[in-house]
């Protein structure tokens, strides 16, 4: 118990300031100053992420490591099938096994047990949040392995941790998601406390307006599974490009996609539509080389209409009292739409507006003056070479 209030008055001292690794790797140093004989501790977090699974953290005395795992694979990669957080996953108890003989069902123990490893016990970390993947480990070098003493003060030690772990946790997937369902701009912005309706900010940006043509008829003739990959493909493009030229995907409205290329004190006007027109060409160039491929599978290709604005706009949340959306709104966002219908009346791939075609200093073809639905008057219009 002496070990434990130790470990307990070090976590109340410093768990609120560290990250989770640091907060680990301290903590494995400190059960090792309380005189608990631990040669290599891991600690396995399952996340919500679109791409990756979660992160197992590995600590030494002379290494700590961070392994990241692919989401699509987790679950029934062979390190996770015959291992024992699998085990403790499925029983939610702890596992514990003396590395005395060859572990031939579990590859982990075994590399253990060869490089000099004698006992190995596994706890999962009583999140409040079970439906996840959260253990923690511990194994000594030391003949005889554990003790039942010292084992008790590991699974004491690893519950007085989790609280700080699942805080931690809890924040980065809380992140993770508005990263992903509204962007790392507008979810910093919502998770910094930007939740009040009608809350607005006033700020400039070029402004990205595509959708996909022939979409609706390809949606009649090809089955769903079809037109889900067609539009998983087509929005993967957009997020890429967009995102590789410091822009921000805001919304996705059907087939269409809305993104901005904000100012902001590094980023001037000219520098944003600069941005903008250079995420605007590789969109181009990526999307004729994903026509080439399509074409040589016998899958429909790409087609679209881009137009592209600068202009101010209104940043931040509109909707109902328990549903908001974190948006763009005002006269630029309607000419962006405006001129995006207009590129596919006129057969252009690209349009770009006045307002952004003097911030870009590279050539471009004036195509004159249009109309623009419920736009008072005709707007000078320019394309790509």
């Amino acid at each position: 118990m002496d070990r434990i209030d130790g470990i307990a008055r070090w976590l109340a001292a410093n768990a609120a300031c560290r990250s989770v690794e640091d907060l680990f790797s301290t903590f494995c140093e400190e059960i090792v100053r309380h005189d608990l004989p631990v040669w290599r501790a891991s600690m396995g977090l399952e996340v919500l992420h679109p791409e990756v699974s979660g992160w197992l953290h590995v600590w030494t005395s002379e290494t700590v490591s961070i392994r990241e795992s692919v989401r699509a694979t987790a679950a029934v990669s062979p390190s996770y099938l015959n291992s024992p957080t699998r085990v403790v996953d499925e029983t939610e108890r702890p596992f514990r096994r003396l590395l005395d003989t060859p572990c031939p069902d579990m590859p982990l123990l075994e590399e253990l047990r060869l490089l000099g490893g004698t006992d190995y016990v596994m706890f999962p970390l009583p999140f409040l949040e079970r439906t996840r993947t959260a253990v923690i480990a511990f194994a000594t070098q030391r003949q005889g392995g554990f003790t039942p003493a010292e084992i008790e003060a590991l699974e004491f030690a690893a519950i007085l941790l989790s609280p700080s772990i699942e805080r931690h946790v809890l924040r980065r997937i809380a992140v993770d998601l508005l990263d992903t369902y509204v962007g790392p701009r507008t979810g910093r912005r919502i998770i910094e406390g930007g939740v009040d309706r009608g809350a607005v900010e006033l700020i400039e940006a070029a402004l990205w307006f595509t959708d996909l043509r022939g979409f609706t008829r390809l949606s009649e003739e090809v089955p769903i599974d079809d037109v889900l990959g067609t539009l998983n493909a087509w929005f993967g493009i957009v997020g890429d490009v967009v995102e590789a030229h410091g822009g921000e995907v805001l919304k996705f409205i059907g087939d269409a996609v809305l993104a901005i290329f904000p100012t902001t004190s590094e980023r001037s006007r000219k520098a944003a539509c600069r941005d903008a027109m250079a995420a605007a060409r590789a969109f181009c160039d990526r999307v004729d080389a994903e026509n080439m491929v399509r074409a040589g599978s016998g899958k429909t290709e790409l087609n679209f209409g881009l137009a592209l604005h600068y202009g101010e706009v209104a940043y931040g949340n509109v909707g109902a009292p328990r549903r908001l959306d974190f948006t763009v709104i005002g006269p630029a966002v309607n000419r962006a739409s405006r001129l995006q219908d207009l590129a596919k009346k006129l057969g252009y791939r690209v349009l770009v507006s006045r307002a952004c075609a003097r911030e870009i200093d590279v050539p471009l073809v004036d195509l004159g003056r249009h109309d623009l639905r419920d736009v008072a008057h005709p707007q000078r219009v320019f394309t790509l070479p």
